[in-house]
């Protein structure tokens, strides 16, 4: 059995590790539910982040170990086929749900019923018995999989990834809160799911203590990284030269949606007190933000180049699109630390996905964060969002060039734990033990 799986049950300190009957079957295939982004899109931009990553690499790998999974998503524009291959094992369903374009995540709850018209059709073509499980990522695709699951008389293993009570006790300033409507849903999901996978236990926590969660069928999984991906490779110098980098300057980067919840200003006016401080580092400091807008960032686009100006620093500040993966990972050598001061992350796999390539993370001391970097050793955890402690924490690099040589060979070992095939596994056993209780619960329902 794996150890970044483990059960809830009776105690959140010391969680039991999860028992598995050996003669009981892994399913053969799994319906994955993504309706508000689709694994086809670019991460770091409108709603394409850590989720499209996780649910691309956990459905590759579970593929290969013989679970065939089915994804559907909402089609965001027209023309697209019913079906794309993602890879073999993993096939991609669009689902014709409201207009392509231009429709807020705000305005998916009016399409739910749409989108499970579309999956219910495409379920009809099929023998009874196609799924042996559905897998729902986000509340939206919950309330989807809740039916689903219901009608096609299977179990539903349903993940978080965010949640509403959480991300509105941590709310930026001037950030809109999530609506009532969500929490609502998401307490209906997690009373109605067999099994709720959680990044960390802290976040299994919270969906205890806030949504009322059975401890018994909450299960930890941690995510995973891309190791053939994200590596040190050919190293930093390297990676610099490709991306026109200067080869000795402090570079800290921001990589992922732009966003209140993110804090990419937190960077911006840390590195204003820097160069207060030290006007002599601005000849060797270069700040890259690498990502879109997102979500209610979207309501003011230029707000972070607004900031940058206002604080004197545009000059040493680069705005660059979402990347493709492969090129993130070279934004990820080439720099001298990533910074992520969000003011809520589940996990926040961009900062395993830096420490795999080298690079050490000065982070938020928020979710599951505290797991992903190891204080002191692969970076630096932030207690709070006060500028001038990410300040005091980037000066540590500028003071000791070889800081980020020391943490980022930590790093890299660390992030060495977290492959995507163990996730993998470790998924697919609670998916085994969700098949088994729901039918040994059907059985006692019949007699």
């Amino acid at each position: 059995m794996s150890q970044y799986v483990s059960r809830l049950a009776g105690t959140l300190a010391a969680p039991p590790r999860l028992r598995l009957p050996g003669h009981h079957r892994r399913p053969r295939r799994v319906a994955m539910l993504s309706v508000h982004t689709s694994p086809l899109h670019q991460p770091g931009t409108g709603d394409a982040g850590g989720m499209n990553v996780y649910i691309v690499e956990l459905a590759r790998r579970l593929a290969a170990i013989g679970v065939e999974v089915e994804i559907f998503t909402r089609a965001t524009t027209g023309g697209l086929p019913s079906a794309v291959e993602l890879a073999p094992g993993v096939l991609v369903r669009h689902v014709d749900a409201g207009p392509y374009e231009g429709l807020a995540k705000e305005d998916l709850p009016a399409q739910l019923c749409a989108f499970t018209h579309g999956v219910m059709q495409a379920w009809a073509g099929h023998r009874p018995g196609h799924y042996d499980l559905v897998h729902s990522h986000y509340w939206l695709s919950g309330h989807v999989g809740w039916l689903a699951a219901e009608r096609w008389g299977v179990p539903l293993v349903h993940a978080m990834h965010t949640m509403a009570k959480v991300k509105n006790a941590a709310l930026a300033d001037g950030d809109t809160p999530e609506p009532a409507a969500r929490v609502i849903g998401e307490t209906q999901i997690v009373e109605a799911a067999d099994r709720l996978i959680a990044n960390t236990a802290e976040e299994a926590g919270e969906l205890v203590r806030h949504y009322g969660a059975r401890p018994a069928k909450v299960a930890v999984v941690h995510p995973g990284v891309n190791l053939d991906r994200f590596r040190v490779a050919d190293g930093r110098s390297a990676a610099r030269a490709r991306l026109g980098l200067p080869r000795d300057a402090v570079i800290p980067l921001f990589a992922g949606r732009i966003q209140p919840l993110k804090a990419p200003d937190v960077l911006l006016r840390a590195v204003a007190l820097l160069l207060e401080e030290d006007p002599s580092l601005r000849s060797g400091i270069v700040v890259p933000i690498v990502g879109g807008p997102s979500g209610s960032g979207l309501s003011k686009p230029e707000g972070l180049q607004k900031l940058a100006a206002g604080l004197g620093i545009a000059d040493v500040v680069q705005f660059r699109p979402p990347v493709a993966q492969d090129r993130l990972a070279d934004w990820f050598r080439a720099a001298s630390v990533l910074v992520m001061p969000s003011h809520s992350e589940s996990f926040g796999l961009v900062a395993i996905e830096a420490q795999a390539a080298g690079t050490p993370v000065v982070a938020a001391s928020v979710g599951g964060l505290p797991v992903a970097v190891r204080d002191g050793t692969t970076g630096f955890l932030v207690p709070g969002h006060d500028p001038a402690d990410y300040a005091r924490a980037l000066r540590r690099f500028v003071d000791d060039p070889h800081l980020t040589a020391r943490m980022g060979g930590a790093a890299a070992a660390h992030a060495r734990g977290f492959g995507w095939d163990t996730a993998a596994s470790a998924t697919a056993d609670v998916y085994t033990a969700a098949m088994h209780e729901y039918r040994r619960r059907v059985r006692s329902h019949h007699g």
